[in-house]
């Protein structure tokens, strides 16, 4: 059997940057800690990144590719169970490249690169709430008043996808954004930003909803890469 090629030295870089960005915060981490993590010399890190600022523009590039494929999605949804998973995988992202998160305005003002770019991400994000909110309109899912109601609902969804593990992590610095609390903040996250539908959800799908986070809520355990088995939820009628 052929052996599997070692990774090359560039990603295991970005894979121990992230778990430690992750963990420590990024403006906590430094290349030589890196470096040591690895077990490699800061001249051999810094063959390929000569910053720490150019690890960090490699994960946001990783995130915001994986990003940009998962919005696109946003306009395919047919009821609430495509939009509560379609969420979910967005916090899911989020909690992979959380450091991004845990001090967003400190870090856009530190690196000129992600000040520039972090703005279309959003924009994109807001598109695809905009899709989201038409796409559950326009199969009578969702009955948003005239206006600027869907304006404002996609608005605020998306400063509360974007935001929510900032608010996690104020409420416990030492905890929220450790690998135990993943679940809590994925599924708060997900329940928050679909809760502000709930007033103009169809009776039958909003209670498919509370069903949701209800079954997800019982079933979750692990840490973030730990996946509760799919519960069985019974679609209300006309669900």
């Amino acid at each position: 059997m052929a052996r599997k090629a070692p990774r090359r030295t560039a990603e295991r870089i970005l894979e121990a940057s992230l778990a430690l960005f992750n963990r420590f915060g990024e403006p906590h981490v430094s290349t030589a800690a890196i470096a040591a993590d690895l077990g490699i010399s800061s001249g051999n890190l810094y063959y390929h990144y000569r910053a720490k600022d150019e690890i960090v523009n490699a994960l946001f590039a990783q995130y915001e590719q994986a990003l940009g494929e998962l919005l696109q999605a946003g306009g395919d949804v047919a009821d609430v169970e495509d939009a509560w998973f379609f969420t979910h995988r967005l916090f899911e992202l989020v909690w992979q490249y959380r450091f991004l998160y845990r001090d967003l305005n400190n870090l856009l003002s530190r690196n000129r690169q992600l000040e520039t770019q972090f703005p279309a991400l959003l924009q994109a994000k807001t598109q695809a709430m905009h899709a989201l909110l038409a796409a559950l309109g326009r199969r009578g899912v969702l009955r948003l008043p005239q206006g600027g109601a869907a304006e404002t609902t996609a608005n605020c969804m998306v400063v509360v996808a974007t935001y929510w593990l900032s608010f996690e992590y104020v409420h416990d610095p030492r905890h929220a954004l450790e690998p135990e609390g993943a679940q809590s903040a994925l599924l708060g996250g997900a329940r928050h930003v679909l809760g502000l539908l709930m007033p103009y959800l169809e009776p039958a799908q909003r209670a498919h909803l509370g069903r949701l986070v209800q079954a997800y809520g019982e079933g979750a355990s692990g840490g973030p890469s730990s996946h509760p088995a799919t519960p069985h939820i019974p679609r209300g009628e006309g669900a």
